[in-house]
């Protein structure tokens, strides 16, 4: 069997617990073939990526990290371009994996296909068709960069045929010739390792924040669409007030600091009613763990995060997608997830049925068994075989 040495980049939190799933799975089954390292970017400053951040969720710390910080698209893009470049030159490994739609996946792709070096994009083929939003540019360009994808739903996969790849390509693969697979979702590996870990470690977070189990609505926004948009924001955070008091049922709203800006310096007089209102509980951002228990313990979730909306399947919660488009578009055939934009009656309409305790909803394994990673590390080995 070959011996291979891969490098990850990653440029936000998101995506350095995505890469868990592969460090996980190559500690566990792949360690004398795969020898890893991780560049983070920098692309997200966050003050949670700490010490006790990597050691709390056992992963492993970036091996080199760029700083990079925010910037125009443009400025932050080659900046990190530059700084992966060096690293890649130093290191030369036999292939970079990437993950998801930020800006650190695009200037990953462009960097490491310039030089080539094998790149695998994780998460191929995923698509809004809303090219407005920058995510689904770097989605399609890192995709048409990338060697070896691995999709990570059915749906996802129709997307790359549609686009030209080939499911019968045969090997040697390369950026002409790439493979598609359809894996399942890292997520969900991780979200049930997760899941068991934060029962362990967060096992009186609903007491500390005075909530129990499956009586609440969990309730997130962070999309500059939502945020910056005072209409919006406005409109969805008072339809949503007004539902907790009929219904008499806790929200409970870990803000992004962007909202909760948006909230004091453009609608200072509703911040307050909101901040007063007995059935709100607004808390800052929470940890990975802390989110994973909320996730699982909440009655309903209510989101405009791609992520948040994949996990309420995960855990089995009917969710209200806060966007007039997702990329989770199996979620919204199946009827577990309902785009309300910021539309308030049709915010009120779902909120009303899926509140009901009747409703008894299937929730299909659209995202795999829980060993995408494990399969997709094969699959990576058997590229360097042929």
């Amino acid at each position: 069997m070959p011996e291979i040495k891969l490098i990850n980049i990653v440029g936000a939190r998101p995506q350095i617990i995505k890469a868990s799933a592969i460090s996980r799975a190559i500690r566990l089954h792949f360690s004398d073939r795969i020898t890893e390292l991780t560049i983070h970017t920098g692309q997200h400053y966050d003050k949670e990526l700490s010490d006790v951040f990597f050691d709390e969720l056992e992963i492993h710390k970036p091996d080199y990290n760029l700083g990079v910080g925010s910037s125009s698209h443009g400025r932050q893009t080659s900046m990190m371009i530059t700084g992966i470049e060096e690293v890649l030159l130093s290191e030369k490994p036999d292939c970079v994996v990437l993950y998801g739609d930020t800006n650190s996946t695009l200037a990953g792709a462009l960097a490491a296909v310039k030089l080539h070096f094998p790149v695998i994009h994780i998460e191929a083929g995923l698509r809004s068709f809303n090219k407005i939003m920058p995510e689904e540019l770097n989605r399609i360009v890192s995709d048409h960069a990338s060697t070896l994808l691995f999709a990570p739903t059915n749906d996802a996969f129709k997307n790359l045929m549609r686009e030209g790849f080939r499911p019968e390509n045969s090997p040697p693969y390369t950026v002409d010739n790439p493979k598609i697979y359809l894996t399942g979702d890292i997520m969900y590996d991780n979200t049930l390792f997760f899941a068991e870990l934060a029962e362990k470690k967060k096992a009186s977070f609903l007491d500390d924040l005075g909530v129990t189990r499956d009586n609440y609505i969990l309730t997130t926004i962070h999309r500059d669409i939502n945020t910056d948009n005072i209409k919006r924001l406005e409109t969805i955070l008072s339809t949503l007030k007004s539902l907790a008091e009929e219904h008499s049922i806790r929200f409970v709203m870990p803000l992004h600091p962007r909202t909760t800006n948006s909230l004091k310096m453009h609608l200072e007089p509703f911040c307050n009613d909101l901040y007063n209102c007995e059935f709100v509980k607004i808390i800052p951002p929470v940890s990975f763990l802390e989110m994973t228990i909320l996730e699982k313990t909440a009655k309903m979730i209510i989101t405009d995060s791609g992520g948040v909306q994949k996990e309420s399947h995960f855990f089995r919660k009917p969710c209200l997608v806060l966007r007039k488009e997702t990329e989770w578009i199996e979620l919204v055939n199946n009827g577990t997830a309902v785009l309300v934009d910021a539309d308030q009656e049709k915010i009120r309409i779902e909120f009303n049925r899926f509140i009901k305790d009747d409703l008894n909803f299937d929730y299909p394994g659209f995202y795999g068994n829980g060993k995408a990673a494990e399969f997709i590390l094969n699959e990576i080995l058997m590229m360097f075989e042929s």
